[in-house]
């Protein structure tokens, strides 16, 4: 089974919330579920600080050996900071998703992240095989 950090909140398209010590303050990026199904990362399309998302709104794209996929945020908020290394680095989504291999940090509603799914509703959800 994939790594599935239990303080984390998730979508069902395979982005995960990464808490911070400041609530409003998340990172995004996608689960260790996801990179393995996309294979080798090559490539990140990703926004600039400032910019700001509707959630289930596309934020880049990550392309793969296998394919290239859109980004989804998972709620709605603002880009505080990208993280730079992906972008002579796009191999560290592969190796390390939740932690060096983050995408975005963003501004958000706390309220908004409690809605997602908690990692056992995401770990049933990839069991089910409705993870593709």
């Amino acid at each position: 089974m994939s790594s599935i950090p239990a303080e984390y909140r998730y979508t069902e398209s395979h982005e995960y919330l990464k808490p911070t010590a400041d609530p409003t303050v998340v990172y995004v990026g996608v689960t260790d579920f996801a990179q393995g199904e996309l294979g080798d990362v090559v490539y990140l399309d990703l926004p600039k600080a400032g910019a700001t998302y509707g959630a289930h709104d596309s934020f880049g794209t990550i392309e793969a050996v296998k394919a290239v996929s859109d980004i989804y945020c998972p709620i709605a908020g603002e880009v505080l900071d990208v993280n730079a290394r992906l972008e002579g680095e796009p191999s560290l989504v592969n190796s390390d998703p939740y932690g060096e291999g983050w995408m975005i940090k963003m501004k958000v509603n706390p309220a908004d992240v409690a809605a997602l799914l908690d990692a056992a509703a995401y770990e049933k959800h990839v069991a089910s095989g409705s993870g593709h």
